[in-house]
């Protein structure tokens, strides 16, 4: 899965994850682990870094077994390789490429049947603003920007056609869809499923302090005694720049933006999809969520960009213990109160 990029800041001498690894990234190469110097209350923050989703997933854990330390981090990220091997859309062995291909899926697994009934809630929730069938919009503008051009409008309504929630049918048994030619994307809640269940892995081991980035953030404990962990949302029109830094909760935080995978260098067109007009929303260039799981985050963060700014508050208000910071293409700045932002 190709997805959004992450970048990392010094921000009064705590290191702050943020979304593109540019400024000061943890040196730890994939599939190894590092130990800092013993930290006042003796323990030591150990940090690992593997593949997966097509980029580079790193997890931070405060601990005083190093034993423990480097299972728990394996463990996690065994546990997001598993979603990644069972969600991607690049993977043909992968349980949503044989769905692509064949339109139907027997046995699905318990963890993709979870990610389907969620994305089906989500799309009901938000009118079907979120939408996991857009998948052949995807594959129509991805094709045309090969040849530096937009999709031919006959294409693109055919493809269109083809972009429905209500046609995939979902049951224990299979999963299938109404329409041939029909195909999904779960890029959009994927990796927020991964960090949750990384952190759960990492709990398991008895850890109580972390953060772990699969492409989504999530948390648990603080970086030190009087330290919260804390991430920074990218400046949507400067990668070296963040619009804010926010301290971490215990929630997962999600940012979905349209500089992340452009077909025009405008940002007129990305990966992002309206399935209403079957072209990219035209108001917002970054949406930023904090929720209860990274499931919700990841999936929110999608819908909320394509409902734009005013609807994307008012669901937001309504959802238990989430919040928003939505960033308009002109750089207007939206941001809910529960968000607790790391004083400059």
């Amino acid at each position: 899965m190709q997805r959004r990029t992450l970048i990392s800041a010094a921000v009064g001498g705590a290191l702050i994850s943020a979304a593109g690894w540019r400024l000061s990234r943890p040196e730890t190469a994939a599939g190894q682990l590092t130990r800092s110097a013993a930290l006042p209350d003796g323990v030591h923050m150990y940090t690992g870094s593997d593949l997966a989703f097509g980029t580079t997933m790193s997890i931070q854990v405060l601990h005083d077994n190093r034993r423990q330390a480097e299972l728990a981090i394996e463990d996690a990220f065994q546990a997001a390789r598993n979603v990644d091997a069972l969600m991607s859309i690049y993977n043909p062995r992968s349980q949503v490429c044989q769905l692509n291909r064949d339109g139907r899926l027997a046995a699905p697994d318990a963890h993709l049947l979870h990610v389907m009934q969620d994305a089906m809630r989500l799309s009901a929730l938000s009118a079907g603003a979120f939408d996991i069938t857009v998948q052949p919009l995807w594959q129509q503008f991805s094709q045309a920007a090969r040849n530096q051009v937009l999709p031919a409008p006959a294409a693109l309504h055919a493809a269109r056609s083809l972009v429905n929630w209500k046609d995939v049918i979902i049951s224990a048994d299979d999963i299938r869809f109404r329409q041939p030619g029909m195909a999904i994307t779960l890029n959009g809640m994927a990796q927020g499923y991964a960090v949750d269940l990384a952190l759960a892995a990492v709990k398991a081991r008895g850890v109580r302090h972390a953060l772990l980035d699969t492409g989504e953030f999530i948390s648990a404990g603080h970086k030190s005694a009087n330290r919260h962990w804390a991430i920074g949302v990218q400046n949507p029109r400067d990668t070296q720049a963040l619009t804010a830094v926010l301290e971490m909760d215990g929630r997962s935080i999600a940012t979905s933006g349209d500089y992340e995978t452009t077909f025009t260098p405008d940002f007129r067109h990305h990966h992002i999809f309206d399935p209403a007009t079957g072209d990219s929303p035209l108001q917002l260039a970054s949406v930023t969520v904090a929720a209860p799981t990274g499931l919700q985050a990841d999936g929110l963060s999608t819908a909320l960009f394509v409902m734009g700014s005013a609807k994307a508050l008012r669901l937001a208000a309504s959802l238990p213990q989430v919040d928003v910071l939505l960033i308009s293409k002109q750089g207007q700045v939206w941001r809910s109160a529960g968000l607790r932002q790391v004083p400059s």
